[in-house]
């Protein structure tokens, strides 16, 4: 039996614990917030409540996994139900596009909305990411990959390499495909679901979308906060203590390897095995100094953060008319929307992309009214700074502003209005400047080679949306058996 240590209690950190609990090791989890979760928040005001974090659960039966290998059906404990459609966009000229639910269903819907020239280019797309999610689902995203030679070891041939073809975009691969501009803003969208600019992002990325309609996208009822309560309550009753309001302030080691963690005022707490769920710029940056990190400090040098986001959590009176679960607001210039994110010069987008989150739940607002999550694309805390006084309210009205002008103006509905900031995810998340996704997947390299689950420090594991495979809720518990798998049982 290992003593573990896991710093942060994020849903990479918790089902890291869980994996490792069940299999016999004595775990200890560190979380300088008050409470679990990590970027799976959740905020009750007024008899509202907000998911402050994701919004849509895709791959679900990745968490059936989870619950079954220690000890709980997920279905026993939370009610995961379809979300139908998926997503309602609407694009500059006013069109609409509902996605459905069912995969078999989106030709029909994109063939009303767009035209039948326009379905036969999107499912060529899909079936060329089936491809593609053959070659990284299994093979890649849920084993361990250290470098550019892991991935081409796991390639059966060459053949595979020219099908995942990282130098090219995903804008690129839009623009090849289809001849609808509407399609290419769409599937440039899928970028941002790894906090990225669609324009330098591996075509890759057309798994995501594919993923999205093969397997559906789902939410759980009450907010999908209540599946890290429900893998908390696991933890909890595998053993694993937990101690909040306690950040760890450095990773100990020796010329063995980890030795255990500092913690405030000096205290140190000793561990065979140190799982690090904090963002890994953080890990590597500020917590483990020594020369063995030399490595992967250089590669997150060369990586390019990914985009935060500027949300607004809404509680109105009333119900929308033609309401939908999920809403994109699409720019008439969605290039100068990165361009503000990733560019030189960095600034609140003048014309962003809008999504809204309103879950038809009576779990989540008083009756007959509605809790909306808005959520911008915005940078990061530090190239902007959000804390400049009047910032926030004023961009805060900016972005109603600009729903109402793409036919969605609740100004006169709004009861309660709380504005969170890239400021506010640094500081309460501890990602470096309120990234969502760590490091971006912007560059031929920085898409698959995250930093790698097993660190050059013996006994050092890395999970979370900042370390392979990525960011999301299914990738962060993929990690977390990967973690668990090298870590090994007790």
């Amino acid at each position: 039996m290992a003593r573990v240590v896991v710093i942060g209690a994020g849903m990479g950190g918790l089902a890291a614990a869980a994996r490792l609990a069940k299999a016999g090791h004595e775990v200890t989890t560190f979380e300088q917030a008050a409470g679990h979760g990590g970027k799976l928040g959740t905020v009750r005001r007024g008899g509202y409540t907000f998911d402050t974090g994701p919004s849509l659960l895709t791959l679900p039966h990745v968490y059936r996994d989870l619950f079954a290998a220690t000890g709980a059906p997920l279905d026993d404990l939370v009610e995961v139900v379809p979300v139908e459609p998926t997503c309602r966009y609407r694009f500059p000229d006013g069109s609409e596009l509902d996605l459905p639910h069912a995969e078999k269903q989106v030709d029909d819907a994109i063939a009303d909305a767009f035209g039948p020239q326009a379905a036969r280019q999107w499912r060529a797309v899909m079936t060329d990411a089936e491809r593609l999610w053959d070659l990284v689902g299994e093979p890649v995203l849920q084993n361990p990959l250290g470098g550019v030679r892991d991935l081409v070891r796991r390639s059966a041939s060459v053949r595979d390499l020219m099908a995942i073809a990282p130098w090219r975009t995903l804008r690129g691969a839009g623009e090849r495909r289809f001849t609808d501009p509407r399609l290419r803003m769409l599937l440039d969208r899928y970028a941002t679901y790894s906090g990225s600019d669609p324009r330098r992002t591996p075509a890759l990325m057309t798994v995501v979308p594919f993923i999205e309609q093969r397997f559906g996208g789902w939410y759980v009822r009450g907010g999908l906060r209540r599946l890290g309560d429900a893998l908390f309550e696991r933890c909890a009753e595998l053993g694993v203590r937990f101690r909040f309001d306690t950040p760890v302030v450095g990773v100990d080691t020796d010329a063995s390897g980890v030795t255990g963690v500092l913690l405030p005022g000096g205290e140190r707490h000793r561990a065979d095995v140190v799982v690090s769920d904090v963002d890994a710029e953080h890990l590597y940056g500020e917590l483990l100094t020594e020369r063995r990190a030399r490595r992967p400090r250089r590669m997150l040098a060369k990586t390019q953060p990914s985009l935060s986001g500027f949300v607004l959590l809404l509680g109105l009176r009333g119900r929308t008319p033609d309401p939908a679960h999920h809403r994109v607001l699409f720019p008439a210039d969605y290039d100068a929307e990165f361009d503000a994110i990733f560019g030189r010069h960095p600034h609140p987008v003048t014309d962003p992309t809008v999504y809204v989150c309103a879950p038809d739940d009576p779990a989540v607002a008083p009756e007959g009214d509605e809790a909306w999550f808005v959520l911008v694309n915005a940078p990061r805390q530090g190239p902007v700074d959000w804390t400049e006084p009047g910032l926030a309210t004023a961009y805060a009205d900016r972005v109603l502003r600009v729903m109402a002008d793409r036919g969605l103006d609740v100004r006169d509905r709004v009861r309660l209005r709380e504005i969170r900031t890239p400021a506010d995810w640094a500081r309460d998340t501890g990602s470096v400047g309120g990234s969502i996704y760590g490091s971006s997947s912007n560059g031929p390299r920085a898409a698959l080679l995250r930093p790698a689950n097993r660190s050059p420090v013996p006994g050092l594991f890395l999970v979370g949306g900042s370390a392979h495979p990525g960011g999301g809720l299914p990738l962060v518990a993929m990690s977390a058996q990967i973690v668990a798998r090298l870590v090994g049982p007790a």
